[in-house]
């Protein structure tokens, strides 16, 4: 597999900050969009890595679909902000911080290819 180490490095810490800050009830600020753009890039360089790799299909779906979840609470405090973000998922914390490590785990099975 292409070596996506650090993607894979900065996708995990940017997941876990992304969701303390909003946890935290910090509002947005324009260093945050900018991680999140980012994470989005490295998102889709790993799952490029994982397409061109043999054998990896189903934990490209995974990781894929985990993501996803991630990405759309993170999405709606990029796009709208804090209140916009509680108005929507405020409720969904726990969902969002379980995604998140769900993630994180996914992460460590693919650092974990060799």
């Amino acid at each position: 597999m292409l070596d996506v180490s650090d993607s894979l490095d900065r996708l995990a810490w940017t997941t876990e900050h992304h969701y303390r800050h909003i946890a935290a009830q910090h509002d947005f600020m324009r260093a945050w969009a900018v991680q999140f753009e980012l994470a989005y890039t490295d998102f889709r360089t790993i799952q490029l890595a994982l397409q061109l790799a043999q054998d990896q299909h189903d934990l490209l779906v995974r990781f894929t679909g985990v993501y996803d979840t991630v990405y759309q609470y993170e999405y709606e405090f990029a796009a709208n902000g804090l209140a916009a973000f509680n108005a929507k998922y405020g409720d969904q914390l726990e969902p969002y911080r379980l995604a998140a490590e769900h993630l994180s785990q996914i992460i460590g099975e693919i650092r974990a290819i060799k």
